[in-house]
């Protein structure tokens, strides 16, 4: 091997050069894995019904949520709101607005609001992070001002 090619070939910072590229192939197969993995519309549709029957039935089927002349023509509010589970989540995700970041989504939802036989509903906002199908609430408010 003539001198000048053997020292293009075997420059001693020829290693220091692609130092980086482990790690940015590591960095690529992440954001591939993230963007794969990104929560759809549909995913968080069932999160939001486990989310809701669970709040809906400690609101309303605990001490002090229905009225008692309620309680007693309910026989089983538990399965009640159970069976509400896939109206439930079409409202959630008819009020929901999806920002899609190819990594990561984020679901605003607002519900509510909307006055029920002289009472008015309570407004809910929430935000919520999917990132590699999973879901983390960032932000949930709630208005709970009746009209008499």
């Amino acid at each position: 091997m003539p001198a000048t090619l053997h020292r293009l070939v075997c420059r001693s910072d020829t290693p220091a050069r692609f130092a980086w590229a482990p790690g940015l192939i590591v960095l690529g197969l992440a954001a591939g894995g993230l963007a794969l993995t990104n929560p759809s519309p549909a995913d968080f549709r069932a999160y939001a019904s486990d989310r809701l029957v669970e709040e809906i039935s400690k609101e309303l089927c605990g001490d002090g949520g229905l009225p008692v002349l309620l309680r007693m023509a309910i026989n089983n509010c538990l399965g009640l709101v159970q069976a509400q589970r896939a109206a439930l989540a079409a409202v959630v995700l008819s009020h929901t607005r999806r920002r899609n970041y190819g990594l990561l989504s984020v679901f605003e939802s607002e519900l509510g609001g909307q006055s029920l036989l002289r009472w008015q509903v309570p407004r809910f906002r929430s935000t919520v992070v999917g990132v590699a199908g999973q879901f983390v609430l960032i932000s949930a408010a709630s208005d709970r001002s009746e009209s008499p």
